[in-house]
């Protein structure tokens, strides 16, 4: 009997090791446990590093106190601010999502590009040719159905524009008056200089004379068919419009484009004939 106790005795880690077995699943679950905190608040603490810049840094007025000296309608206002103000102003709502990185840096990247193109937090600031140039630029991408982009709609369907607030949002480029007596044709030629400041001002945003934009490349257009640069996506009415680019079309073309091609995407005007002699001048160089 006491060489039996002696050899249990001389075992004495038999209960530890049962006690280990049974605790394993235990370890592990709170290992995982622990692993998944410390991952979630290294997320959370990355959410707090801007690689592509910081856009919570802009003070939000609220979307009340925006646009209220702008000269547009109430309605296109409205749409402005509830459909775009998210991505293209101070006043974005950041969901708790937006602060856990690597989603974080996409939605911030995002959100810094859509000001940089669109900020509507500046509109008053701009002088009245950039608010025109923007507002032309706000009607192609909505027509172009661009915008708002696919993976905003993923996570914000409501934010979806409907044929309704497309139709407001044109209001905000009225139509064109043409003073007869500036276009009689007494006037001399455009100056080429002073038409590329002009398309400098205001149409680069949309325009470059060497490679298509969100409007196609317009070097060597004299004498060129209307919508015949390749890899451009153009209207219907410009396709079948056969226009062929000149002086006088494109006189009328600045002046309003629908007169020529009903429907287009070009929602731009050159209001002063000056300019546009000037810009024709610039182009047709």
């Amino acid at each position: 009997m006491q060489e039996y106790d002696l050899v249990v005795d001389n075992n004495p880690n038999r209960a530890f090791n049962r006690g280990s077995a049974a605790d394993a699943p235990v370890i592990k679950r709170r290992f995982a446990l622990v692993t998944l905190l410390a991952t979630i608040a290294g997320m959370v603490a990355l959410g707090f590093i801007h690689p592509f810049g910081n856009p919570r840094a802009e003070t939000a007025k609220g979307m009340d106190g925006r646009l209220l000296t702008a000269n547009m309608p109430a309605d296109a206002r409205h749409v402005l601010m509830t459909k775009c103000g998210d991505c293209h102003s101070s006043e974005t709502h950041f969901p708790w999502y937006a602060g856990i990185a690597p989603g974080s840096w996409l939605i911030e990247r995002d959100i810094v590009e859509g000001r940089s193109q669109m900020d509507l937090s500046q509109w008053d600031e701009l002088p009245p040719e950039g608010r025109e140039s923007l507002a032309a630029k706000i009607i192609m991408e909505v027509k172009s159905g661009d915008m708002p982009p696919v993976q905003y709609l993923a996570l914000h369907w409501n934010a979806r524009l409907t044929r309704g607030d497309i139709q407001t949002l044109a209001s905000l480029v009225s139509a064109t008056e043409i003073n007869p007596a500036e276009d009689s044709g007494s006037a001399g030629p455009g100056d080429p200089t002073r038409g590329k400041l002009v398309f400098e001002k205001r149409c680069i945003d949309c325009h470059s004379m060497t490679k298509n934009m969100k409007g196609p490349m317009l070097a060597g257009l004299l004498g060129k068919r209307a919508a015949s640069v390749q890899k451009f996506s153009y209207s219907s009415s410009l396709k079948k419009s056969g226009l062929v680019w000149n002086e006088s079309t494109l006189d009328k073309w600045l002046a309003d484009p629908d007169t020529l091609a009903p429907d287009t995407t070009m929602e731009y005007r050159v209001r002063n004939a000056e300019e546009r002699r000037d810009v024709i001048a610039y182009l047709l160089r």
